[in-house]
């Protein structure tokens, strides 16, 4: 028997706030993302958004939040309090308060990495710090990469809703209570 020699890479992932500089390289992110959205049938996103000025906006209230992997920019996620109206048609009381995660996208390089999960347990993290039991996610119904994380991550499936803002696509809604 020989000995072979080990490798061990360890890569530390960071989730931060994001800031103002970062939306360069989070929209370089965007359009790596949004051609294999495209060609899985996925048309969530596209040129129109999300765009600088939804994750300006997303940085100066304070809800967007980036993960890191060697100092590069690798997913990133608007953790909000936000929830669309059309929720209710998925049976949510949109009254209470809830953790709602949006715009979640991780560089299609780096996946399979813990980076989703990441945002996600980032997510739980915000809600533990507010004081809030629920959190809520909606996905695109042919998202099939979420829709194997979320109840992983244990979500729970709500209904499938419309988007106005977002004419002719559908969505399926994901809840968490902790």
């Amino acid at each position: 028997m020989t000995n072979k020699p080990i490798l061990l890479i360890f890569t530390s992932m960071t989730i931060r706030l994001a800031v103002t500089e970062d939306i360069p390289p989070i929209m370089q992110l965007v359009r790596k993302v949004v051609p294999l959205m495209r060609a899985a049938g996925n048309f969530q996103w596209g040129d129109d958004y999300p765009n600088p000025e939804v994750f300006a906006n997303d940085i100066m209230i304070g809800q967007l939040w980036v993960a890191e992997l060697e100092n590069e920019i690798v997913g990133v996620s608007a953790i909000t309090t936000d929830q669309d109206p059309e929720y209710a048609d998925a049976g949510w009381d949109i009254t209470e308060k809830a953790i709602v995660t949006h715009r979640l996208a991780v560089d299609p390089d780096r996946q399979s990495k813990g980076i989703a999960k990441a945002l996600m347990q980032q997510a739980e993290a915000v809600a533990q710090a507010a004081g809030v039991n629920i959190l809520r996610v909606d996905t695109n119904s042919e998202n099939k990469a979420t829709q194997a994380l979320f109840p992983k991550l244990g979500y729970t499936f709500s209904g499938e809703i419309g988007l106005a803002k977002r004419p002719g696509l559908r969505f399926f809604c994901y809840e968490k209570r902790l």
